[in-house]
């Protein structure tokens, strides 16, 4: 009888400048897991010969492309070379590695194919503006297809290899939009996720190469699109009903006014409302005939490859 092979498991830190926090959240990682490979997106700084030097295995990018480009190199490198399971976690200090058998326990005990870090009460420092954000990305998210979402944005996750077959192809964002990406594609694929409540840390760390807001509006940018390609009834549909009811109750009232004779209506008064009333139909005629095309296409393109 032939002995079982151990299942590899994999700590991928993206980092882009983190020479000053890489060495220990690689130490503190390689507690746990089998490999921490650290996929350099393109440092001006030491992040690669520090990370080396204390045992990582590294792959670098000669550019800086983004969160997203480096998640994707790591993902192809833990199915490439045939781990199990692979834990993402930032390189900024803001995570604490010693939570990874937490994640690592969702995988490997309770069978999940996703295990979401979710930064939760009084183990998290995030400031309340933050916490703002957060809330409108989960949101915008789970509107996505990304299920009932608690924290998009959360770096620190893990993935079976069942998952990274299945979401690494299919990512296609840039930047940090990754994030909320891999938990819609994830939901898309039927994969199952468990939530893992971590601690996170934010006083006396800069935790983004990025501003915040240019971030957020980036990633709610991106979400709001994969919204209106994968639901363009909802995205452009509704509001274009709404446009196309908004510009009929407008012509009711003008026709209205045109009854009220009594009060000498002149033209120069009623042409701003027929103005309103036809900007607002043909929008809305215009955006449902586009929703209803969008949402009919895809169904008849894959009909055309079957037949």
């Amino acid at each position: 009888m032939t002995k079982k092979s151990k299942k590899l498991s994999l700590a991928l830190i993206p980092c882009f400048n983190e020479e000053l926090t890489i060495a220990s959240m690689v130490i503190k990682s390689k507690k746990y897991v089998d490999t921490v490979l650290v996929v350099d997106d393109g440092s001006s700084d030491d992040t690669t010969a520090i990370a080396e030097k204390v045992g990582a295995v590294v792959i670098t990018h000669e550019k800086n492309s983004g969160k997203s480009a480096a998640i994707k190199t790591g993902f192809r490198y833990a199915l490439e070379n045939d781990y199990a399971y692979v834990i993402t976690i930032d390189g900024d200090g803001q995570h604490n590695a010693d939570e990874i058998p937490l994640l690592l326990k969702d995988l490997e005990e309770n069978k999940f194919d996703v295990a979401l870090g979710v930064r939760y009460g009084e183990t998290t420092e995030m400031p309340g503006w933050r916490k703002v954000g957060k809330r409108v990305l989960d949101y915008t998210t789970s509107l996505g297809h990304g299920g009932n979402v608690t924290d998009s944005q959360s770096g620190f996750r893990g993935f079976n290899q069942n998952a990274l077959k299945s979401i690494t192809p299919r990512l296609n964002g840039d930047s940090f939009s990754v994030e909320s990406e891999q938990l819609i594609r994830s939901h898309d694929a039927g994969l199952t996720m468990g939530n893992t409540r971590i601690s996170c840390k934010y006083k006396g760390l800069d935790t983004s190469t990025k501003n915040p807001a240019s971030h957020g509006v980036s990633v709610l940018s991106y979400v709001i699109w994969m919204v209106a390609e994968k639901r363009p009834l909802l995205f452009i549909g509704v509001p274009s009903l709404i446009s196309l009811i908004i510009g009929v109750l407008i012509g009711i009232y003008t026709l209205q006014l045109l009854s009220l004779n009594q009060y000498n209506i002149t033209s120069a008064i009623i042409f701003p409302y027929a103005i309103l009333v036809s900007m607002f139909i043909i929008i809305g005629a215009l955006g449902m005939f586009m929703g209803l095309m969008l949402h009919v296409l895809p169904s008849i393109v894959k009909r055309s490859r079957v037949e």
